[in-house]
């Protein structure tokens, strides 16, 4: 049988979108593309307008509020619109710079950027951002203008020494990740005495000191004191710091996610008050108690993947809709069939999961971090072995981590790139194993590792699953996050990974762990066993 017309147009428009892609481009201008083969990706939506001439790559059927086509393009757009109007004659303001060297992967609501061919006006971007060409009454200082992570960005020590005091409260993390990478004082000493900056030698010297660098402080000020400025330092922080250890981290990442940890512990034990004390099983009988309470809580929700894989046009795509096959309302029967597999890994999971926390109780070990260290991998197996059965997915999918970027519906937050994962899932572990307070152990196990989001799919329920198990041997109750709370779980934990705010998600978790069953040790045994399905995710 023939191929319809528009299905033939559609598949070759896909191709052109593919070819695109493979070189390199996800960001699309008006002449990119064919006007027929345009027409045809924006009608199916492949494609979403950012602005007038301006393109990005989308999926059918993407809800409304769904950030993530937006976020997986908007540093491409900053790029190549900004070089696209003004050459290399541009760079992105110094607050953004800094947060660029320290792999922050927050897309500001309002990115800025620095030309002398700026006009000072605002240009309109989805997802409520907004893109401010500002027009600079100097020339860009060439010398100090380098590109990171994609986009031309001051270099450090030159950004350090242009943003504002402000800078050092509204944007603690980033300032302190910047303070503590600098190797010495060097390049700031030498932009400061040539710009003639004695106000921010001092507010450096300040900051440094207040992060424990006082090395560095002390020979900014004899620097630029020597040159015969007169300095006076200042904490620009205005209060103390929370410190994470004294040893250099591996990269940024890792750095970023024991400050984070540090500065928001005391958060979570003050938020945190589902229960005032707890009181682990010590008998046999007592954890085959637990055991059953655990299997009457089975339907939990397990949501929709929080993840998606990039928007990314594929050959099975192409051949599906070339021949026909390609049905944008419909896929039940793919669709039926994954939900089936997900709901039969989930059951397996939950098993594995179960297993960890009686291994706990029997005593395998007393620190529930270097067991969750050792097993989450099984789980994560076990989750999508019988999708890698089905043949819906391949067996490598099961090898371990992520091999690509991963973006999350409706956050503002972008997880860090696959280079990083190798790092920082070791160095979660390590805060994991070493905090003594259960509570923490709780919150902030869940909210870590959904930051790093380790795998290209299936997070929420390995960072639930990690929930549970922390609650579990703390001796609190399973607890369900339930369907009609996905609003509010998913806007909390957007707070605290873009605003660095934990309190809503720690209160948030405490209200669902006080309105759960009774706690484990005192939970009456169930009269009859029931068999459960897990909701399909």
């Amino acid at each position: 049988m023939a191929t319809p017309p528009a299905q033939r147009r559609l598949a070759e428009a896909l191709a052109e979108l593919k070819a695109l892609q493979d070189a390199g481009r996800s960001v699309l201008r008006t002449e990119d593309l064919r006007r027929v083969s345009r027409e045809a990706l924006l009608e199916q939506g492949f494609l979403q307008s950012i602005v007038p001439g301006w393109y990005m790559p989308s999926q059918p059927g993407v809800r409304e509020g769904d950030t993530s086509p937006w976020v997986a393009s908007a540093r491409e757009f900053v790029q190549r619109y900004a070089t696209h109007r003004f050459g290399d004659n541009w760079c992105v303001d110094p607050d953004y710079s800094i947060k660029l060297h320290t792999s922050s992967n927050l897309i500001p609501s309002q990115v800025i950027i620095h030309t002398p061919e700026g006009n000072n006006n605002r240009l309109d971007l989805p997802g409520k951002h907004s893109l401010f060409v500002y027009k600079t009454r100097e020339p860009l200082p060439g010398e100090h203008i380098e590109v990171v992570q994609g986009l031309r960005a001051f270099t450090l020590p030159y950004a350090l020494t242009r943003v504002p005091e402000a800078f050092f409260r509204s944007s603690k993390q980033d300032a302190l990740l910047a303070l503590r990478s600098l190797p010495d004082a060097s390049d700031l000493n030498r932009i400061l005495l040539i710009s003639g900056q004695p106000t921010a030698a001092g507010r450096l010297a300040g900051a440094l000191r207040a992060c424990g660098r006082s090395a560095l402080a002390d020979d900014i000020l004899a620097t630029v004191r020597t040159a015969g400025y007169r300095v006076e330092e200042a904490n620009p922080f205005q209060g103390p710091l929370e410190q994470a250890g004294q040893s250099r981290p591996l990269s940024p990442y890792v750095d970023r996610i024991h400050l984070m940890w540090a500065t928001m512990r005391e958060g979570v034990i003050r938020a945190f008050a589902a229960s005032n004390s707890t009181s682990l099983p010590k008998t046999k009988s007592q954890i085959d108690v637990v055991m059953r309470a655990i299997e009457e809580q089975y339907v939990t929700d397990a949501y929709h993947s929080l993840s998606i894989e990039g928007y990314r046009v594929t050959e099975d795509l192409i051949r599906r809709v070339g021949s026909g096959e390609w049905n944008p309302d419909h896929e039940l029967s793919d669709r039926e069939m994954r939900n089936a597999m997900a709901a039969h890994g989930y059951w397996r999971a939950h098993n594995a999961v179960k297993g960890t926390i009686r291994r706990f109780f029997e005593g395998a070990t007393r620190n529930v971090g270097e067991l969750v260290r050792r097993d989450h991998a099984t789980w994560y197996r076990e989750m999508f072995a019988p999708s890698v059965d089905a043949g819906i997915l391949k067996p490598s999918d099961l090898a371990g981590y992520r091999n690509d970027q991963v973006y999350i519906r409706t956050a503002r937050h972008v997880p860090p790139p696959k280079e990083a994962v190798r790092d920082a899932m070791p160095g979660f572990f390590d805060l994991l194993r070493d905090e003594e307070h259960s509570d923490v152990r709780i919150v902030l196990g869940h909210f870590v590792f959904v930051f790093i989001h380790p795998y290209m799919d299936g997070n929420g329920r390995m960072a639930r699953f990690l929930m549970n198990t922390m609650l579990c041997t703390a001796g609190y109750p399973w607890t369900v996050i339930k369907l009609d709370q996905r609003k509010r779980y998913f806007h909390t934990l957007d707070q605290a990974s873009a605003d660095g705010n934990i309190r809503p998600f720690a209160e948030f978790i405490s209200e669902c762990v006080a309105a759960s069953s009774s706690r484990p040790e005192t939970v009456r045994q169930p009269t009859a066993a029931k068999t459960r399905r897990a909701r399909p995710s």
